[in-house]
């Protein structure tokens, strides 16, 4: 038999994946043309061109050793890359030795909520949120606390204030959202930093924060993603090559921490061993060498905000309260009624929506459009339909 603690949380597990199994069993009945699936974050964009040519470079490259096993971190060369490029967007001025390589984001928080957390720690998370940072929380004996945001999912300071306390260690912070698309302006970031750094010394102790960003690279309107873990001394920066080269079955990313960190040199052993025992060992070692070499390519972004246009400018016209993403390829519209029936009335019309409630936000559904424009058009109709 399974453990309790997994049998109880694949009961409560991801709405997301959830409603993307619930779509196999129905594209196999009504075939997949005529089922809608608008569930799973998984880009229909193939990886930008330059991504094929640097893995046909590498699968003819012979240099000695880089199949082996390396420093738990990962390669330095891609490590002193990595650096250099958060040096150069300002997001962060970090040396390779802030650097660890990582099977994707998620294993990178992972690695974080293991160093950091004793058993009973508290993190405070941001509904609406991931909904995997719960389980990612509880992996490593952690405590999860919620804290609302605003009505347009912005941060809600006041309720942070009530939210941190002694037992908090960490806050992840995911910004642009999954699955609002909100993107924190900076103005409300160095508000929000200034009362981590009021509660770290009311409270004598590291508050760490966790800046979960792999949506950075997919933002729309020319808008300006600030770099929140620079304000902020006891910070972590999570990224994945996921979403912005369209490559998440590669399973690739990092996690740099601040260097004016407390302890840094501690932390840094720490992420390191971590990443070794949680069975990761290193980053995968072609992924390493390929992101090393595309770190200003990016998939079209303009192909997702034209589809963000043309779904909130078709759910406003049909009657739905919708805030309007400025990044990721997601929409988080209010739903007319109960959030879970109505995902089952669209799942009668073949069309697969998250319910709010995945994201610790009920009340809403999450549409995912990194999808077919036939697609999206199809679950449009339906949806105005249903409304």
């Amino acid at each position: 038999m399974i453990s309790q603690y997994i049998a109880e949380a694949m009961e409560r597990s991801s709405w997301i994946r959830r409603m993307f199994e619930i779509g196999q069993e129905l594209k196999r009945v009504h075939g997949v043309e005529n089922v809608y699936d608008l569930t799973l974050g998984n880009p229909i964009l193939e990886p930008p061109i330059e991504f094929f040519e640097v893995l046909a470079t590498l699968a003819v490259n012979k240099s000695s050793g880089r199949h082996r096993y390396m420093n738990n971190a990962g390669f330095e060369d891609v490590r002193r890359n990595v650096a250099k490029y958060l040096n150069k967007k300002k997001i962060l001025d970090a040396s390779h030795e802030n650097i660890v390589m990582t099977v994707g984001v998620g294993g990178g928080i992972n690695v974080i909520l293991k160093t950091i957390l004793n058993p009973g720690d508290e993190v405070v998370i941001l509904a609406p949120f991931f909904a995997e940072y719960v389980f990612y929380i509880q992996n490593h004996q952690g405590k999860v606390v919620v804290s609302e945001t605003t009505t347009d999912f912005d941060l809600d300071l006041d309720d942070l204030d009530q939210k941190i306390n002694p037992n908090t260690k960490a806050v992840i912070i995911n910004s642009p959202n999954n699955p609002s698309g909100k993107l924190y302006k900076k103005e409300k970031t160095a508000e929000f930093i200034s009362l981590l750094n009021q509660k770290q010394k009311q409270f004598n102790k590291e508050i760490y924060l966790i800046s979960d960003e792999p949506y950075r690279d997919i933002v729309f309107d020319r808008i300006k993603v600030p770099s929140i873990v620079s304000m902020y001394e006891n910070s972590f920066f999570g990224y994945s090559w996921s979403k912005s080269l369209s490559i998440p079955g590669d399973r690739i990313g990092y996690i740099a921490a601040n260097p004016k960190m407390r302890h840094i040199k501690r932390v840094m052993d720490g992420l390191i061993f971590a990443n070794r025992i949680l069975g990761f060992v290193n980053a995968p070692a072609v992924m390493q060498m390929a992101v090393g070499r595309l770190l200003d390519a990016t998939v079209n972004v303009k192909y997702y905000q034209q589809k963000r246009n043309r779904i909130y400018s078709a759910l406003v016209d049909a009657g739905y309260e919708v805030y309007k993403p400025e990044g990721t390829f997601y929409i988080f519209p209010k739903s007319p009624c109960e959030d879970e029936k109505f995902i089952e009335m669209a799942k009668e019309k073949r069309v697969l929506l998250v319910p709010g409630k995945g994201f610790g936000r009920p009340g809403h559904f999450r549409i995912s459009y990194c999808t077919d424009d036939r697609t999206i058009e199809r679950a449009l109709d339906q949806l105005a339909k249903l409304v």
